[in-house]
């Protein structure tokens, strides 16, 4: 199968490197032109917890005149718009294209575009990566990756059977891979998770699991977890769990070391996704008719930080 990564940081150079390591042929399409040319030179590196591997794939800084039979947009959440002429330039009539970001909302851009029925939403869980130098990436962890329709773009039955057979290929390449019937619960159950960390660690330079046990900050964390699974009930999500408060407990008692992405995107001087994380929790509320003051009053403290950087 031709397949094209677009976005080939941390997260989608692992992507790419399992799919080229079963003998799909990968190319990737990437803004940063060292990571580009250090792949083309030296191949691409990913080590840790998905093996020491390199692999030949080919890379480019825009689209070649090429196609692909799945497209894998592992762009950040705030670039997808951007990247969405590359994803039109790569269409073939039968391809499908498989989007993974945090947060919500995403997506919509790349709905928008596409003009037949042809987009997948996956939700990684449990990952964690990075860059460490241009064509070399360190895999730090690899749970799960859920893929599914938007339940407006296909029936039940044809969106869930192209999901089993796109989420057969990552099971093939190693990835623990299931196709979901309600993609947008999978959603909401990861953002609840990330709105109860992205913004505190980025607010304080906490760590998940400080976060966690912070006698001030901790109340907070705990508060917009709670806030965003209301919102998720109001918006008519059956979510899989009662106790908004333990399923984030537990979810920092796995990873008590890891920094968020947004903290991490902070640290480093860059805009976050604090819109499609945080954020999201009152931009869904409103169309419901609610309120999330405990999600827009974190979002808003992240939002000043990076205006000031």
């Amino acid at each position: 199968m031709k397949i094209a990564v677009v976005g080939c940081g941390a997260m989608g150079s692992i992507y790419a490197a399992l799919f080229a390591a079963v003998n799909h042929e990968v190319f990737v399409v990437d803004a940063d032109a060292s990571h580009v040319d250090a792949i083309n030179t030296m191949g691409l590196r990913v080590t840790g917890a998905s093996g020491d591997r390199t692999v030949k794939v080919q890379a480019s800084t825009k689209p070649r005149s090429q196609t692909a039979d799945l497209i894998i947009v592992a762009v950040k959440a705030r670039h997808v718009e951007s990247v969405i002429p590359a994803v039109t330039a790569l269409l073939q009539s039968n391809s499908i294209v498989l989007t993974i970001q945090n947060g919500l909302g995403s997506a919509e851009p790349l709905a928008d575009a596409l003009t037949t029925n042809q987009l997948l939403i996956g939700v990684a869980q449990g990952f964690g990566a990075s860059l460490t130098e241009p064509g070399v990436v360190h895999h730090n962890d690899m749970k799960a990756i859920r893929i599914g329709a938007q339940l407006d773009d296909y029936d039940d039955q044809s969106g869930l059977r192209i999901s089993e057979q796109i989420s057969k290929l990552w099971c093939q390449a190693g990835f623990d891979c299931t196709a979901e019937a309600d993609i947008a619960r999978v959603q909401w159950e990861k953002l609840i998770c990330n709105a109860a960390y992205s913004g505190p660690c980025a607010l304080t330079g906490l760590t998940v699991g400080e976060v966690l046990d912070h006698p001030h900050i901790g109340p907070i964390s705990q508060a917009a977890a709670t806030e965003a699974w209301q919102v998720a009930r109001a918006c008519g999500h059956n979510l899989s769990f009662d106790d908004p408060v333990q399923e984030v407990k537990q979810f920092a008692a796995r990873m008590p070391a890891a920094k968020p992405s947004v903290l991490l995107d902070i640290e480093a001087g860059r805009k976050s996704e604090i819109d499609y994380i945080n954020g999201a929790v009152p931009y869904q509320a409103a169309k419901v008719g609610l309120t999330a003051p405990v999600n827009a009053t974190i979002t808003g403290l992240v939002q000043t930080i990076e205006a000031h950087q």
